[in-house]
């Protein structure tokens, strides 16, 4: 053999004998020495009943251990107490123990531990100042007790029966203040009654945990308040929400805590319960961004109960049977700074029993919904609180559905586009709230976009102000209804691009009036309305008396109304612009009572009143066919009211508009073809130009072959007048006219034209005032009768503009019947009948004289003279008046 390798035999012998008598002695060393150098050098005292240890590997194996902390009151180190049955360490760094104080391994076991851990004191952020931290590649602990405390004494964690594997374990200050108490990368673990405070607020409870195969099982998970809310408000008067969570069954796999980050996969929640209490506390963001990050993937809630309270405590929201499952559901910084800080792939939701309570109440039956579609079941609202001016509803809906093309958040603004939205079997009443001048800003909305919509089979109240609007069997397809901000940002602009409404038996009650549709069918060029009706709700008499000042009264039925063109009437640029309008088969009756105060506000003319409306509109061309218009009027000196009929009633307005559609003609022209009082033709031109600031007009027209007594039924009530003979020939009138007043020119041809004067009863013919009026009436205008001037009519303002034409007929009447010197001529039979009114008064005097005679005693011969001369006249006289 070689010298050399004799000598390197020889070396290693010696190297190894001095490594097993190292070996010896320091095992030696520590059985003897170790407890009593961990106590001066540590801050723990240290016993066991055995310890080997391996200098070479760092193996220790150690059984009966003892350990306490030395000084349990000094809260700059991890306080340790307990007992551990057996220990094995594998690969213990003796070195950074011994001169850097700082525990490490590759490798711990621990069986049957019993041990309580008291925290240590969290760094000093100013100062930088990091503790020793304790480090295990791997730890495993078998049939462990084990609780955590923090440096103040109170329970931070405890688990009993635990047996963990943990690969790659770290537990710091650090981790702590991160809500982590511990860091891993793969772990195993299976235990009993944990427990875990986070904060003063909150307590989470477990019964059992268990893991095989990489999937863990919770069982009786509880976060549980552990004050009262009543508690919380008090001591905690800036927060917003107190929270309570059960779950009898948790499932997991792949649970993984990595610094900040908790990241799990295929969790699943059986039957948990969620409670949110509400303080009714406004809380400020934080402007502080979280570096909390959370990662689930696969994640299901089964038959889930949610409720979130009022400040009362009474319910706001309840959800029963919530089933939820969210594929990679994410949590961090950057999410954390959008409206819903939550991010995700994918999810599915469906609950049952939603119940919402505030000012409107809310239940939904159940609820279906993903990212692209969403189904609702048997909705029903109903009022609870509201507010003052807030809109309710008391309605029903079977069936909601809809299609989502878009749903997201851009710079914290909402986006929603759907494909479409289904309403089914709608049934209730919505009430307006009252309307403020305030304009609301954009809010959250940036675009709100429905590209097609459908309402079926519905029956809707629309109730404003004791007004109530009722669609029956109503259906509607609505095409790309859009909200978005308005240029000024002064609320939401509304647009549609396309409609189709139809509905029957449509009704709409005033405090006067009942409005009927038979039928209706509408879309942006074409509208069709079947038997229109407007029925008063009162009679006649209660009407005269409900209303202040005099009104009209109508009674209002169509056969049909059709109309074509174009409009808008759902955005905030109203405009209407129709080619041609068509009313068939009209009757109309319009009642008015002057025994009413007259009403003393300044009635504006047409052209003003079209000029007055807000919207563009014009209607090209508008026909009233086959129609009957009825015009009724009484005083308080008429025998029922007076009568005019125009039946066969045809009329045709050209450019009926507001002045406000650029390019479009102002210049309304009407035409009028009709039978007057049934007997004879009557035709009317009339036209204004709604531009005209000035309000001038023009009217002419023409009636012929009339009856004089066709018009009785309009002059015998309340003139107690009435035409016995005679023909009007021809009636022509040409007017010109402006809110002052009208001039122009009447021509009337009449022949054989008597009238009688007649009683308040309008009954007896009075037979002087009758010829005095038919002295001075000219009874024929002759064949080619000269037409008369109108001039000077002055209109009160306060009056309507037929008020206005019929004073200038009258005067075209006084002027042709009477004569040019009319005045003078009225004052004559004023003058007559002023006299024929002093002999009356007379008589009734000397009857009153008489009749006190007769109660004064007088001799018998006087009274036979009386009551054989002057009675006998006086009842002669009586028979013959009036």
């Amino acid at each position: 053999m070689k010298k050399w390798v004799k000598r390197l035999l020889i070396t290693f012998g010696v190297l190894a004998g001095i490594l097993l008598a190292a070996n010896f002695g320091l095992n030696l060393w520590l059985k003897t020495q170790l407890p009593e150098y961990i106590k001066k050098n540590t801050n723990y005292k240290v016993s066991y009943k055995t310890l080997d240890v391996d200098l070479g590997t760092g193996n220790i194996f150690a059984t009966g251990i003892s350990v306490n902390s030395k000084d349990p009151q000094n809260t700059d180190v991890i306080g340790l107490q307990g007992t551990i049955d057996t220990l094995k360490i594998s690969r213990f760094g003796i070195y950074d123990a011994v001169f850097n104080k700082r525990i490490s391994s590759s490798d711990l076991l621990l069986a049957k531990p019993n041990l309580n851990v008291i925290l240590a004191k969290p760094a000093d952020r100013k100062t930088g100042k990091k503790r020793n931290p304790v480090s295990f590649e791997n730890i495993r602990i078998n049939e462990g007790k084990i609780a955590v405390f923090r440096h103040t004494k109170q329970k931070f964690l405890s688990v009993q029966q635990l047996d963990l594997f943990v690969e790659n374990l770290q537990m710091t200050e650090e981790s702590v203040e991160n809500k982590l108490p511990v860091v891993f990368d793969k772990y195993s673990i299976k235990g009993q009654k944990f427990f875990l405070r986070p904060d003063e607020t909150y307590a989470v409870t477990i019964s059992s945990i268990n893991t095989s195969n990489g999937q863990m099982a919770v069982e009786n998970f509880r976060l549980t308040p552990l004050l009262s809310f009543a508690q919380f408000k008090k001591f905690y008067p800036k927060k917003a929400q107190l929270f309570e969570f059960a779950v009898p069954k948790m499932d997991f796999t792949d649970v993984i805590l990595n610094k900040n980050k908790v990241s799990l996969t295929n969790a699943d929640f059986e039957n948990p319960v969620l409670t949110v209490y509400n303080t009714g506390v406004k809380t400020k963001k934080a402007e502080k961004k979280t570096n909390f990050e959370v990662d689930l993937k696969n994640i299901k809630l089964n038959n889930a109960i949610v409720k979130i309270t009022k400040t009362d405590g009474n319910n706001l929201l309840s959800v029963g049977n919530l089933s939820v499952n969210i594929n990679q559901l994410m949590f961090n910084k950057e999410t954390s700074e959008q409206v819903i800080p939550i991010g995700y792939k994918d999810f599915t939701i469906a609950a049952r029993n939603i119940e919402y309570s505030n000012a409107q109440n809310i239940t939904i039956r159940s609820l279906a919904l993903k990212p692209a579609n969403g189904e609702i079941r048997d909705v029903i609202l109903t009022p609870g609180h509201p507010a003052e001016r807030k809109a309710t509803a008391v309605l029903k809906t079977d069936h909601i559905a809809f299609n989502i093309n878009k749903l997201e958040f851009i710079d914290k603004k909402l986006n929603v586009d759907l494909k479409d939205l289904l309403v089914e079997n709608v049934n209730g009443t919505f009430k307006a709230g009252e309307t403020t001048n305030k304009s609301a800003g954009p809010g959250i909305i940036n675009s709100f976009i429905i590209r097609k919509t459908s309402l079926k089979n519905s029956n809707i109240t629309y109730d404003k102000g004791k007004q109530p609007l009722t669609f029956h069997d109503l259906n509607a397809t609505v095409n790309d209804i859009e909200l978005s901000p308005r240029p000024n940002q002064k609320g939401l602009s509304f647009k549609v691009k396309d409609y189709y409404i139809t509905t029957r038996n449509l009704a709409y009650k005033t405090q006067f009036y009942n409005m009927s549709l038979g039928l209706i069918k509408l879309n942006k060029n074409k509208v069709q309305i079947n038997n229109f009706a407007m029925k008063p709700l009162v009679s006649r008499a209660q009407f005269i008396k409900m209303i202040p000042v005099e009104r009209d009264l109508y009674n209002l039925e169509a056969g049909q109304i059709t109309a074509k063109g174009e409009w808008d009437l759902f955005s905030h640029n109203k405009m209407v612009n129709a080619s041609q309008v068509d009313i068939e088969s009209a009757n109309a009756n319009i009642f008015r009572s002057k025994i009413p105060k007259d009403d003393p506000k300044i009635k504006a003319l047409y052209s003003k009143m079209l000029r007055s409306i807000k919207i563009p509109m014009t209607i090209h061309n508008l026909d009233l066919k086959n129609s009957v218009l009825v015009y009724e009027e009484d005083t308080p000196e008429s025998m029922g009211p007076g009568k005019l009929t125009f039946s066969n009633f045809n009329m045709n307005v050209k450019n009926l508009n507001s002045a406000k559609i650029k390019g479009n003609p102002t210049k309304v022209d009407i035409k009028i073809n009709c039978s007057f009082m049934n007997l004879s033709p009557l035709s009317v031109n009339w036209n204004f130009d709604v531009a005209d600031q000035n309000d001038r007009f023009a009217i002419s027209g023409k009636t012929s072959n009339l009856p004089a007594s066709g018009i009785n039924p309009f002059i015998r009530p309340y003139l107690h007048v009435t035409a016995t003979a005679g023909t009007i020939q021809e009636m022509l009138f040409n007017f010109k006219g402006n809110p002052a007043g009208l001039h122009g020119t009447f021509n009337l041809k009449h022949k054989d034209l008597k009238i009688a004067v007649l009683n308040k009863n309008n009954h007896e013919k009075k037979g002087f005032l009758t010829a005095v009026a038919n002295i001075f009436l000219k009874s024929d205008s002759g064949s080619f009768p000269e037409a008369v001037t109108v001039e000077n009519v002055e209109r009160d303002p306060t009056k309507s503009f037929f008020n206005l034409f019929w004073r200038g007929i009258e005067q075209g009447l006084k002027k042709t019947l009477i004569g040019k010197n009319v005045e003078k001529t009225e004052k004559k039979v004023k003058e007559a009948v002023s006299s024929v009114k002093d002999m009356k008064q007379s008589v009734k005097e000397i009857k009153q004289e008489i009749k006190n005679k007769k109660e004064t005693p007088q001799p018998e011969a006087e009274k036979k003279e009386k009551k054989g001369f002057l009675n006998n006249v006086f009842r002669k006289k009586e028979k013959t008046e009036e």
